[in-house]
């Protein structure tokens, strides 16, 4: 419990004060603002406590943009990315977020990609501007479930990360994430420390494929981590 309570108390104004300070980098570019993300995370993860392993970063892709396609189980598996990818790379996130103030002002000057999902037409919309941006060389990370697991198992993965991919064409990296749901379940405050990892699979091409194949590939990158994760439990 004290570790819970120091980890908010520091969490929480030095967070503010560094989306504050991401505001202001914003005009010497996103990779500056994205260099300061990944010591937000790293710090972030050093109050919890919290240590951690990053496998296959072979598989991360150095020569053009990609999809990467992640589990979700806690709050600190956007610190844990951020402190675990040595690459550039930005958010997809509901349009929402980016109202807030000074946290949608961060994202919106980090170059974070907007999806709007209040109707399927501003969705596919949003989704051709993020093809787009990929595209023209920027990889994201997506969350397919959606929301943070319960339970910590994978859930069913809605099908607009994979779509995006099929509409860039560049290659979908999956990965997974293990320990976060154990460090802080979702509704839960109270923080754990547990070691995590996060696992780098190969990336699977998706150059050429059709709009019909989609179902397929979200099967594929699902069972992909899906197995990763289970290996672990075992």
């Amino acid at each position: 419990m004290l570790r819970t309570i120091f980890f908010y108390a520091i969490f929480y104004p030095w967070t503010v004060l560094a989306l504050t300070i991401a505001v202001c980098l914003a005009p010497f570019g996103e990779n500056i603002v994205h260099r300061w993300g990944i010591l937000w995370g790293r710090s972030c993860l050093g109050l919890a406590g919290l240590k951690f392993k990053v496998t296959g970063s072979e598989n991360l892709t150095v020569d053009g943009p990609a999809i990467y396609v992640s589990n979700h189980q806690s709050n600190f598996d956007i610190p844990l990315l951020y402190a675990g990818l040595p690459i550039q790379f930005r958010w997809m996130a509901k349009q929402e977020l980016f109202r807030i103030p000074l946290f949608g002002a961060a994202m919106k000057r980090s170059g974070y990609i907007p999806i709007d999902r209040s109707n399927r037409k501003k969705a596919m919309r949003s989704l051709t501007a993020a093809a787009r941006r990929i595209r023209d060389g920027v990889s994201v990370i997506v969350f397919p479930e959606g929301t943070r697991s319960v339970d910590g198992t994978l859930q069913p993965f809605k099908k607009g990360a994979l779509l995006l991919a099929a509409k860039a064409g560049v290659p979908v990296i999956p990965m997974a994430i293990h320990g976060s749901h154990q460090v802080q379940p979702k509704g839960s405050l109270r923080i754990t420390p547990t070691p995590l990892q996060l696992v780098i699979m190969p990336p699977i091409a998706t150059a050429g494929l059709k709009m019909t194949h989609i179902d397929k590939l979200a099967e594929q990158v699902h069972d992909q981590i899906a197995r990763c994760l289970k290996s672990d439990a075992q």
